[in-house]
């Protein structure tokens, strides 16, 4: 596995590979484009520091830990896989720049990355302009549909839309006033637009809603948890927080509101992009009953689901990994996920090039960890997959709520924003 680094992509004026040397000697980064009959490539682009270490940094070791569950089984088209690893260290330019790098210099078939979506943008124009093919592991705003990558997460009619009508009905808390917390950029403001469409064409008016974003890696929120309090204080029906701060700022945001004593009963916090992970460390018996929603949860019942947790499990311990093995979230396993796609359809193409791997898509089918058959068709390059509401429990895990039936069509594009 090669690793790229912050460090020597500064030195090197692009990405250069951490002090792996090729079969004939030369530095990784200088080789040309891989032969034929050698391993076939493929790049993470997930940080490693900065503020979303602890959340990325797992996912270059799952897209790993399936790369060597497909050699294990002969490979790809007769060829093992062979990962390369950067760290973007959560600075959205090198993003785009160590995509660059993988695509031009290390010719890599397919990328595996981004958290944010400020990230993907960065990368998205590389990716159209070298053709290549990057998979993108998590849920977001949608409005966009690029043949250069393949979504594979839900867009808001798939997740976020569920997870607010659950909380409008009766099942959920009723609620009727909402307020809006996001990290400064796009997918928070595009999300909250799109919510504040969806609430207009309910009849709910304006005056139900409030909107506040912090910087990413902002920590102090004492302040705007007052804030939260006064707009409850308002009167005018029940309230929630729809969170949508990412990274270090949601255990951060999390804490701050156990600390003031703010329990679900009284002001539910729906975290949208809060994960299994962001409640390391955190004493959850305060935090019992505030939602989340994505297309995996740890809690997921079935054998994929098993056999996924025991294989993660093994391989930390196998290999070192700096990672909980008992703790898994739902981009890790759509960054699982993306890898065998992305074999399946090379396999299916009988060829690593863009084009036709891409045109392979249609009728790819996948049992996901969730326990949900994953698919996809040639419509577009959007991924179906399930829908999970989770609760915070007291095990900082998540119990399922709500699952949706089966696999909703993905919408691109949203008709509220």
């Amino acid at each position: 596995m090669v690793k790229f680094t912050r460090r020597s992509f500064l030195q090197a004026s692009g990405v250069a590979a951490a002090g792996l040397a090729s079969p004939i000697g030369m530095p990784a980064l200088l080789r040309s484009a891989q032969a034929q009959s050698g391993p076939v490539k493929l790049g993470c682009l997930f940080s490693s520091s900065g503020t979303m270490a602890n959340l990325e940094g797992r996912l270059n070791y799952v897209v790993k830990m399936a790369a060597d569950e497909i050699n294990a089984k002969g490979g790809v088209n007769g060829r093992t896989i062979d990962v390369l690893v950067s760290d973007p260290a959560s600075d959205w330019p090198l993003y785009a720049q160590t995509a660059k790098q993988m695509l031009q210099q290390e010719k890599v078939s397919a990328l595996f990355g981004c958290w944010t979506s400020v990230s993907r943008k960065t990368v998205l124009p590389v990716v159209e302009q070298e053709k290549g093919l990057l998979y993108y592991p998590l849920h977001f705003e949608g409005d966009e549909n690029s043949k250069n990558v393949v979504y594979v997460n839900s867009p808001p009619a798939s997740s976020v839309l569920p997870a607010v009508d659950y909380l409008m009905s009766e099942e959920g808390v009723s609620a009727k006033r909402f307020f809006m917390l996001g990290s400064d950029y796009v997918w928070p403001r595009t999300i909250n637009k799109q919510l504040k469409g969806y609430w207009k064409s309910k009849g709910i008016p304006e005056s139900a809603w409030k909107e506040e974003y912090v910087p990413f890696g902002f920590s102090n929120f004492q302040t705007l948890v007052n804030q939260i309090r006064a707009f409850a204080d308002q009167g005018g029906g029940q309230p929630v927080v729809v969170l949508t701060v990412v990274g270090n700022s949601i255990p951060d945001f999390m804490r701050e509101f156990a600390n003031q004593g703010i329990l679900a009963t009284d002001i539910p916090v729906l975290g949208l992009d809060m994960v299994e992970a962001d409640l390391e460390g955190l004493d959850t018996s305060k935090l019992v009953g505030h939602l989340n929603c994505w297309a995996y949860l740890q809690n997921a019942k079935g054998p994929a689901n098993e056999t996924f947790l025991k294989n993660w499990a093994g391989y930390v311990t196998a290999k070192n990994v700096p990672f909980k093995g008992d703790v898994s979230i739902d981009p890790m396993v759509s960054a699982y996920d993306s890898v065998h796609l992305w074999a399946m359809a090379a396999q299916k193409a009988g060829s690593f090039e863009v084009p036709e791997v891409s045109k392979a898509f249609a009728g790819l089918t996948f049992d996901c960890p969730s326990g949900y058959k994953i698919a996809m068709t040639g419509e577009n390059n959007y991924v179906s997959r399930g829908v999970f509401i989770g609760s915070v429990n007291d095990k900082q895990g998540f119990d399922i709520l709500w699952q949706s039936k089966d696999t909703p069509k993905p919408v691109p594009f949203s008709p509220y924003g």
